[in-house]
């Protein structure tokens, strides 16, 4: 059984590209060929404006602001709940800002598809237990890794990143 990437789209500022859902698919199982992820796995994407966004980052992270990308694994320690159909592991939900990744790929000077395939990368390894948050070489680690997918995935950063983007 393969994996299973659930998209769906609940906003209408930003045209979602066509292609976007596939590149979506094909970073999610970029991901978890890198990571050796050991059986099929389930994850939700979905897109939002900012405002729900930030009504997501406030409940859930304190933080009344608007942010690029949110992620809710559902796993803990490597242990996963499975869909009972399937048998695949729930890894959790990714949700992200359409407005936002727009905003970052005109500032950052690349497409919104790259945006958006960082974003998604960024929020599988959350999903699989990654946190860049604590700092220090668990940070270094993420980025690291988020390279090499991108870079597998044929999108890589055309700027190099500063220690206080970490």
């Amino acid at each position: 059984m393969s994996n299973k990437v659930l998209i769906s789209n609940q906003q209408k500022t930003v045209k979602v590209p066509s292609g976007l859902r596939i590149l979506i698919r094909r970073s999610c199982n970029a991901v978890l060929e890198f990571e050796k992820f050991p059986e099929p796995a389930e994850i939700s994407v979905t897109f939002v404006d900012n405002a729900e966004i930030q009504k997501l980052n406030s409940q859930y992270r304190s933080k009344d602001m608007p942010t690029d990308v949110l992620s809710f694994p559902l796993g803990e320690g490597g242990v996963y709940d499975h869909n009972q159909d399937t048998g695949a592991a729930l890894l959790g939900d990714i949700v992200i800002s359409m407005e936002r990744a727009m905003e970052q790929a005109e500032l950052y000077g690349h497409p919104l598809q790259r945006e958006v395939a960082f974003l998604t990368v960024h929020s599988m390894l959350h999903l699989l237990g990654y946190d860049h948050e604590v700092g220090g070489l668990e940070a270094v680690k993420m980025r690291e890794k988020e390279e090499a997918v991108l870079i597998q995935l044929g999108l890589p950063r055309t700027v190099s990143y500063t220690a206080d983007q970490l």
